[in-house]
């Protein structure tokens, strides 16, 4: 009788313990990632299956921006190495051009050698029309880009999303000031 109740004490020690070492992702969402066609900049077709089976970490960003983008792109930099000295494997950047007409894959190119970006997990993308890029962050990402008819600068917000191995965002955080580095790292820990 004491064996079999330490055996059952046993089990259901390990069953508490094991779940209390799970990592979950605070005010987490799902929201599934239509699929897309773009052109990277590298000027390869890109899609959905390009990530697959992998966590991405992505935002919208152009080239001509003279505020926002820049300071986006660094914080993306400085997360891809964060996530690069902890040794996570399986994680993907994407930015998404929000000026697909002056963003060709050249112009992009150039712009990621500035931050610097490793282009081996990060990809550019580009090769859609302006139309798609405004209505697919606002019905995927729930995010706002508008091309004004006048001038040079889009309008969009800054935030960086994680995306899981399915293709489903699962938070979105500030990616231009305050940029919660470690809260990001966890959040893809936990995903893996």
């Amino acid at each position: 009788m004491k064996i079999r109740l330490a055996v059952i004490f046993l089990a259901i020690s390990t069953l508490l313990l094991s779940s209390c070492g799970k990592k979950e992702i605070k005010d987490a969402v799902d929201w599934p990632v239509k699929d897309f066609t773009a052109t990277t900049q590298a000027n390869k077709p890109f899609g959905l299956k390009n990530v697959k089976g992998k966590v991405w970490i992505s935002d919208f960003i152009f080239t001509s921006c003279v505020d926002v983008c820049p300071p986006m792109t660094s914080n993306m930099a400085k997360l891809q190495k964060r996530v690069k000295d902890e040794g996570l494997k399986n994680v993907e950047f994407v930015s998404f051009s929000v000026d697909p007409t002056v963003d060709s894959p050249d112009i992009l190119s150039r712009y990621a050698k500035q931050f610097p970006a490793d282009l081996n997990n990060w990809t550019f993308l580009t090769g859609y029309s302006q139309e798609f890029i405004e209505k697919f962050a606002a019905k995927t990402f729930k995010t706002f880009v508008k091309k004004p008819e006048e001038g040079n600068q889009v309008v969009h917000q800054t935030f960086i999303y994680l995306v899981d191995q399915e293709g489903h965002i699962k938070k979105s955080y500030n990616g231009f000031k305050d940029v919660p580095f470690d809260e990001i790292i966890h959040d893809i820990k936990a995903l893996q």
